[in-house]
């Protein structure tokens, strides 16, 4: 199903998956509203990006989910596509876990994701149709050693995902969570050991696979749903 002419949201765009989402959406012909919080590098996407806008800001702020809808209909005049995707990821083991960081990880990760997805399927309710694509992770189904937390705020996405699907369900609306396994994103940028080397994965999914997998249900037709993606790399064992 072509998706030329429509708009969409992405949250977390500046890199990773969210600017991979919105190079593939580029590509088939879908104006942009990009989130993210490095104002300097959503510029730079958007020099390059046809039909492009962005909005600088912390996704955790009870108003920016509101102002990027707003954005996409005001600018695009639509708006059909969600991909709630900005996400933090802390992990540790009890003795040096930082709190707060886990803290700050649920308000971004389950607050703020919430937040958009109910203004994404309130406005799609009011126009009839529309897809929201939440970004979840293999642990929204398991956990591992120290990160209990990070599983936990995935566990809620997943939640909250399956419920909005059954209750939209027989409308025009889709919702799609996607769980992708190891994938190299700035999420990692911090780690002192590679989550490669740790996990001992050879070849990790890259951010543009992952992308290419949210695009293939967003082009489903209208009476196929994807409730479920998971994209694993083939050497992860968990």
């Amino acid at each position: 199903m072509s998706l030329e002419g429509r708009a969409a949201v992405i949250t977390g765009a500046t890199s990773g998956i969210g600017f991979r989402v919105a190079c593939a959406l580029s590509r088939r012909g879908v104006k942009l509203v990009l989130g993210g919080r490095r104002a300097d590098v959503l510029e730079q996407h958007c020099e390059v990006l046809p039909d492009a806008l962005y909005l600088a800001g912390d996704i955790a702020e009870p108003d920016m989910p509101g102002r990027l809808l707003e954005l996409a209909l005001e600018r695009h005049g639509r708006l059909d596509i969600v991909v709630n995707n900005a996400g933090q990821n802390h992990n540790g083991p009890i003795e040096s876990v930082d709190v707060e960081q886990v803290c700050g990880m649920a308000r971004v990760n389950v607050e703020a994701a919430f937040r958009m997805a109910y203004l994404a399927v309130k406005h799609f309710r009011d126009v009839g149709r529309g897809h929201l694509v939440n970004t979840s992770s293999v642990l929204g189904f398991k956990v591992r050693p120290y990160a209990g937390a990070y599983a936990g705020t995935k566990y809620a996405v997943e939640a909250l995902s399956e419920a909005l699907r059954l209750e939209l369900a027989g409308t025009p609306i889709k919702v799609t969570c996607v769980e992708p396994g190891l994938v190299i994103t700035d999420l990692h940028r911090d780690h002192a050991d590679r989550p490669e080397v740790a996990q001992d994965v050879a070849e990790p999914l890259m951010p543009e696979e992952v992308a290419e997998m949210i695009v293939y249900a967003l082009e489903q037709p209208d009476h196929i749903a994807t409730p479920r993606l998971m994209i694993l790399p083939q050497s992860q064992s968990i």
